[in-house]
């Protein structure tokens, strides 16, 4: 099959985008609020935290214990990743379609790469998909452009033929930032209503839509 990618550069989130790790997430968020504080975090309060660093959230919310508290998620998280990581289908033959008609294909992520790259390989994601940036590469976070932006340092490219793929409104609008385009998908965790709000190309519902807007 001749496919005519839209954009010769894409960069994909991977939290609710590339795989399903929400359940895994809000699992680990429960746990070390539980663990460190008591304190009892609803799955709808745990839900638009997901696509900002753990530093940044706990900061936000329990300065003094921000870094137990991520300790203790991170642990979780990582010991449970086996089970709490899972591919969407139709999400791995994308990529490789992508790789094979010469996109250049990669992931950037708020994730740390202690757990990102046994993440993709978990999600079945194909061998050449490049961890281009994880939490540790940059000072500052998305809704930040510093991610992408590297991101695209990593890969040689320019921001101006490139899109960003995406769950989270964060993602949106670290691509406007970045002078990407943005693709939302909505079957992670964002609001799809907060998505379609959002400046982008486009929001899309299933896998099938977005491999017709990157592959044509």
């Amino acid at each position: 099959m001749n496919h005519t990618p839209r954009w010769p550069v894409v960069l994909f989130d991977f939290d609710g985008t590339l795989a399903n790790t929400i359940d895994g997430i809000v699992a680990s968020y429960t746990y070390a609020w539980d663990a460190v504080t008591g304190r009892q975090v609803a799955r709808t309060e745990i839900l638009p935290w997901i696509g900002r660093t753990l530093t940044d959230v706990f900061t936000e919310q329990a300065p003094e214990q921000a870094a137990e508290l991520e300790r203790v998620y991170m642990d979780h998280n990582f010991a449970n990743l086996e089970t709490n990581v899972t591919g969407y289908p139709g999400i791995p033959e994308l990529l490789q379609d992508l790789v094979t008609a010469g996109v250049a294909t990669a992931v950037v992520t708020a994730k740390r790469r202690r757990t990102a790259i046994p993440a993709m390989r978990v999600a079945g994601l194909p061998a050449q998909t490049v961890l281009a940036c994880a939490k540790e590469d940059t000072d500052r976070h998305k809704p930040d452009p510093a991610p992408l932006l590297r991101g695209l340092e990593t890969l040689g490219a320019q921001a101006a033929n490139s899109v960003y793929v995406g769950d989270a409104v964060y993602d949106l609008l670290a691509a406007q930032a970045a002078g990407m385009d943005g693709v939302g998908v909505t079957w992670g965790a964002g609001d799809p209503d907060e998505l379609r709000a959002q400046r982008s190309v486009a929001v899309v519902d299933t896998v099938p839509e977005l491999r017709s807007l990157l592959l044509g």
